[in-house]
Parts: C-alpha cells; structure tokens; sequence
C-alpha cells in the first residue's frame, strides 16, 4: 500500500511505514495554521508530513491508517475535541508519539494531556521557536512542554525538555 506524502511515497507493510523520515500527521482546522507548521518542516529532510486532519473523528481514523511516528494535534477541534481523540489514539496506535500543539494555557488541560500520555506540549504562538526543538527533544525520549505554562504538579522546567 503507498501513501503520498510531501516527499514522496512511502509504502506500508506489516503494519507500519518504511521511510527513511520521521512520519508526522498534522491534525489542526485552521488550514493556514496547517501550512505554517508544515513550513516549519520543509528545511529538514529527516522530517515529513503524511497529511493533515481537520478534526478529531478524521485524526483517529488516519491515525490508525498510517500509524504515524508523531502525531502534532490542536485540543479545539471539531466533530471530537483533542484530548478524546488522544485518547482513542493512544489505545489503537499505542507507538505513536503526541504532542499537542494548541492556544490552551490551563494548566489543568496541561496535566490531562500529559496523564493521556502526550510527549509534548506547545503553545500555538511558541511554535516557530519550540516546535522543532521540542520534536528533537521527544525523538530523543523526552517530553517537553512550553515556556510559560503553568504546569505545576508536572515537576518540570519551563520550556524545557525533560527524560522520561
């Protein structure tokens, strides 16, 4: 089975993608958001977008299609909101690794994200300075979460990156 990513094909067999880049499904309404994000990602090779979703019903469904190696979600969704997708998620794709990239500042949204097992967690404005940093960081097993937030309860640094 092949997939059309933005750079190239990847094929699926057994279950999972064979690329040689980190597979990344993006999961935002906001479509020039979405072009942002993935702009973001245009200058590393290493890193690739399987495609987008627009609400959380779809991210579930591609998800589990694709079995992405990230999946960078909004929480504000239509059809089913980010967290409930997360939650869906991680009981199909276990292996997929989630970071919420999202205007939620609560830091009880923080925590539920972090005990749905998100790896990540990023403001929406912090992106262009965080969002690859903070790709680098999980891909190295770390979680990490936004400057600014008040995530206490979570015992981290803020803006930082920390080992599991």
């Amino acid at each position: 089975m092949q997939h059309f990513s933005k750079r190239g094909v990847v094929r699926k067999h057994g279950g999972h993608l064979e690329s040689s880049t980190i597979q990344i499904l993006l999961v935002e309404d906001f479509k020039p958001y979405r072009d942002f994000v993935t702009s973001l990602f245009d200058e590393n090779p290493d890193l690739g977008t399987i495609c987008g979703a627009s609400d959380g019903l779809e991210a579930v469904e591609k998800a589990q299609q694709l079995q992405p190696h990230l999946i960078l979600m909004d929480i504000g969704l239509p059809k089913l909101g980010g967290l409930e997708a997360a939650r869906r998620i991680r009981k199909l794709v276990p292996s997929s690794k989630i970071i919420f990239l999202t205007q939620e500042t609560s830091a009880d949204i923080v925590k539920e994200a972090f005990n749905l097992g998100a790896w990540g967690y990023i403001i929406k404005q912090q992106a262009g300075t965080e969002l690859l940093a903070a790709v680098a960081a999980i891909l190295q097993g770390k979680r990490f979460v936004s400057k600014g937030l008040d995530h206490d309860g979570l015992a981290l640094a803020k803006g930082s990156a920390w080992a599991n």
